[in-house]
């Protein structure tokens, strides 16, 4: 049975996820060489591209550093 969440999940998550794919893709990454350089299974990070969940702020910084760029960079523009 799945389950559901207590409150909906706000639109700059998503907005996020679409911007870490954008970034993997521009720089012709692959998502499992990402996850990996984040010190995370390629599921989690799956679900922070899609938007469905949270990331705390220290994945943030993992996936940023994985990406080779600032963590400002993700967050900027949201």
């Amino acid at each position: 049975m799945k389950r559901e969440r207590k409150s909906e999940i706000p639109e700059v998550v998503k907005q996020l996820g679409i911007k870490i794919k954008a970034i993997i893709q521009d720089n012709q990454l692959k998502q499992r060489e990402v996850a990996h350089d984040a010190e995370m299974d390629v599921e989690s990070l799956r679900k922070y591209i899609k938007g469905s969940q949270e990331m705390k702020i220290s994945t943030l910084f993992k996936i940023a550093q994985a990406l080779t760029i600032h963590p400002s960079e993700l967050i900027k523009d949201l």
